[in-house]
């Protein structure tokens, strides 16, 4: 079919390029919708004006084919929810983007081909997790780092063991994340993503072989780099591709990958266990497998549209954007959307290179605040306690009375849980949002946190007396975790930092969390000695409650916003935003659900426009 044709709008006025400003509702509806409204920028300007700019950015950038697509593309992304009323629309077109709205989860192949390689690539760190959790248990005797009844010796021997189940975290935090912007810079996310599969294939590899605890360090130092490169970039490519209706499900293939890779070592190490000398040698040389994947698919994915955006190459990122999309209006939607809050984000840029850009991540308001958020989700993530049982649960459980192979059985079965529970998420990510779900959850980890850690100090009847309430109520947390902080942290971080800002800002928010990992990996084995597991469990259940009110504090929802909506969300200033969960929200669910009376639900801090202007209707 051919292009429907637009009207000549060229001798339009001049009157028609400056929108005429909205008449205020004199009824004050909208400010009992909401506080702020997430507005359209495309709206500042006449339809008009609209088609004729998108038809010369199409024209300008190598696509007169496509000039009139655009137009229409412009319209539907201006008009959002009201596409149906864009009578430019061709059928196929229109028909297109009703299926778009009916069928949430409907994408074409390259999409969900992509996506998935990026959670592949995910679980080479959660199998590196606990390929060192089975190993902790062998390669100190390997080392001679043990006494004679096989315990790790108090002093420099435990620092040592903590070192080395460090290591890779420190260097992805100090290292890794901040060799992201100049590997992004110069091979783009695909060829990034390639150079980091190539490191975490090979380093792996050398771990099994290493001959001494220094050589195992060396490997693992180097593993770190990748792993900090990677998980800066992998969740940002992966938020860049996703449809913002499910991006928060789709990137959230991240964390479901990470607890994969979690029940696949487990899986790995209760395979080789009875390898004898070796098996710690296997359990860390096994983690290759996902890098390898990673590798070699990452050739079959086409390059990021926004990076390709970012570095003027506009026609390549439209038909990037165009592989990724069920349909060709589609595709030139989000593109144009996309381009046009780029270019209003570069208004606000404050310098160019590397640590100025940097610095914006702490110097301009609205990054400051994004900032805020992605912080606080990572660090919460360490807080809550989760890693001291990815990274040493075989070593917890043998000392709450379990044998080695018993142990390596029930953290089969905390991995087994861990993916189970990550599943019911990719539902509720979308709907109930981020901030919802970690505020839940941060409570609940607590308590089951400290219900394992007083279940140790039960030292009468039988062993599965002992030892079954401990298991429990880590399983319990592991489901919490799971339903909340874990999905978020990574997914939260990918999205809210603007473009030009992105690479920076993720890799701080990666620094966040891989540093405090690594000091948390580092000082537990110590922590377990002298402050004995039941004071270790209790000192991060008190974390959960302090990680839940920096939540409450800094996190602000993104759920079904676009990435360049998030930048209004961000605008709103902290005071404010605080004042508002505090004097506002805070007292309305004490009274509604604590006190159960039945009030009105108070105006939110910030809705879309679209909503607001459905509900006049109405």
């Amino acid at each position: 079919m051919a292009d429907k044709p637009f009207p000549n709008f060229e001798d339009e006025k001049e009157s028609s390029r400056t929108p005429q400003p909205e008449k205020a509702d004199p009824s004050g509806r909208r400010q009992s919708v909401a506080l702020n409204i997430v507005q359209n920028p495309l709206k500042r300007t006449t339809r008009e004006q609209t088609v004729l700019d998108a038809q010369a950015f199409a024209e300008s950038n190598g696509m007169p084919e496509h000039a009139a697509l655009f137009g229409r593309a412009a319209l539907v992304a201006r008009d959002g929810d009201k596409f149906e009323m864009v009578d430019e629309l061709q059928q196929d077109e229109r028909d297109a983007l009703i299926y778009e709205r009916d069928h949430k989860w409907h994408g074409p192949f390259m999409l969900w081909y992509s996506i998935s390689l990026c959670a592949i690539g995910a679980a080479t760190q959660g199998w590196d997790q606990t390929g060192s959790n089975g190993a902790n248990l062998s390669f100190p005797q390997a080392f001679g780092l043990t006494n004679e009844a096989g315990e790790v010796v108090p002093g420099r021997e435990e620092w040592i063991v903590g070192v080395i189940n460090a290591i890779i975290f420190l260097t992805a935090g100090l290292i890794g994340a901040f060799i992201v912007d100049p590997l992004n810079h110069w091979f783009g996310r695909r060829g990034e993503i390639f150079i980091t599969a190539c490191i975490l294939t090979a380093t792996p590899i050398g771990s099994g072989f290493a001959q001494s605890w220094q050589g195992l360090f060396a490997a693992r130092f180097v593993m770190g780099i990748g792993i900090g490169a990677k998980n800066a970039t992998v969740p940002i490519y992966s938020a860049e591709m996703a449809p913002a209706r499910i991006r928060g499900a789709l990137v959230m293939f991240w964390q479901l990958w990470v607890v994969a890779g979690i029940f696949l070592g487990f899986c790995a190490n209760v395979i080789v266990k009875d390898t004898g000398s070796i098996s710690w040698r296997l359990q860390l040389g096994s983690a290759f497998i996902p890098s390898f994947i990673l590798g070699i698919g990452i050739f079959f994915c086409p390059e990021s549209p926004r990076w390709l955006m970012k570095h003027g190459k506009i026609a390549k990122g439209y038909n990037s954007m165009r592989r990724l999309r069920a349909h060709p209006i589609i595709g030139a939607r989000d593109f144009y959307y996309s381009y046009i809050i780029y270019k209003e984000e570069l208004k606000l840029a404050r310098g160019a290179g590397y640590f100025a850009r940097l610095w914006d991540c702490f110097a301009v308001p609205r990054i400051r605040r994004a900032n805020y958020g992605a912080s606080t989700v990572m660090i919460g993530q360490q807080m809550c306690g989760i890693n001291i049982i990815s990274f040493y649960s075989s070593s917890i459980f043998v000392r709450a009375g379990y044998t080695p192979v018993q142990a390596l059985y029930a953290s089969l079965g905390y991995g087994a849980i861990q993916v189970i529970a990550t599943i019911p998420t990719l539902f509720l990510i979308d709907t109930k949002g981020r901030r919802t779900l970690t505020l839940i959850t941060f409570p609940l980890m607590a308590i089951f946190l400290l219900a394992a850690g007083l279940s140790l100090l039960k030292t009468t009847g039988s062993k599965g007396e002992q030892i079954g309430p401990v298991v429990l109520f880590v399983y319990l947390f592991t489901i919490m975790y799971s339903l909340g902080e874990g999905p978020v942290a990574f997914q939260y971080s990918a999205e809210v930092f603007p473009t030009i800002q992105r690479e920076q800002g993720m890799a701080w928010a990666v620094c966040i969390n891989n540093t405090f990992a690594g000091i948390l990996s580092l000082t537990f084995p110590r922590m377990n000695s002298v402050m004995t597991p039941t004071g270790a469990f209790g000192f991060y259940a008190g974390l959960n409650l302090a990680a839940w009110f920096m939540v409450f504090c800094f996190v602000r929802e993104t759920k079904q916003l676009t990435l360049e909506e998030l930048d209004q969300v961000f605008s709103v200033p902290t005071r404010k935003f605080l004042s508002h969960e505090l004097t506002v929200w805070l007292p309305w669910f004490l009274k509604r659900y604590i006190l159960r009376k039945n009030i009105p639900k108070p105006p939110l801090i910030l809705e879309k426009e679209e909503k607001v202007d459905k509900m006049f209707e109405e």
